[in-house]
């Protein structure tokens, strides 16, 4: 299995976590300020860019602004469980080529636009931007004083352990 295969699938455990650790009260709860987001909305945003990334067409086109949006998800920890290990199987389940290009529709605030990637390049961005969303679920869980027994949660691999070991 490829690396940047292998590493998603061990970013994308920290959502598994997350979702055996919560309740749906937790994970639908929008009282922390200043978004006032809800885990479930970013756990659901994080699948939906991984679900647009493994929806690429039969033309390697994958649009970054098609996604599912279920919003059921947001409120039901089984329910994004569920949606979590399709992503999750699919991964696993299909041989990728990571050196494919393929086109990418998005829109960075001025309207669609399209770029070619490497599949390697959107795999590594939707990594990224998990982590990223993890940081701010990290926020939200202190906001509602949930802790979790990772220490890492929401950090970078790149961030030296001292940094998160002084936070």
């Amino acid at each position: 299995m490829n690396i940047i295969i292998q590493s998603t699938l061990k970013t994308l455990q920290k959502t598994q976590y997350i979702l055996t650790n919560l309740s749906n009260e937790q994970l639908s709860n929008t009282s922390v300020s200043p978004y006032y987001s809800s885990i479930g909305s970013h756990i659901r945003h994080i699948l939906d860019f991984y679900g647009c990334i493994l929806n690429k067409d039969l033309k390697n086109r994958i649009d970054l602004t098609a996604r599912s949006r279920n919003t059921a998800v947001e409120n039901c920890c089984n329910l994004a469980a569920e949606y979590l290990n399709i992503i999750i199987e699919r991964l696993k389940d299909t041989n990728y080529n990571v050196d494919d290009i393929v086109m990418v529709t998005d829109d960075l605030g001025l309207g669609k636009i399209e770029m070619a990637y490497t599949l390697a390049a959107a795999l590594s961005q939707a990594n990224s931007h998990a982590i990223h969303h993890y940081a701010i679920i990290s926020y939200i869980l202190n906001g509602l004083n949930i802790s979790l027994e990772d220490s890492d949660f929401g950090y970078n691999p790149t961030t030296p352990k001292k940094a998160i070991q002084n936070n």
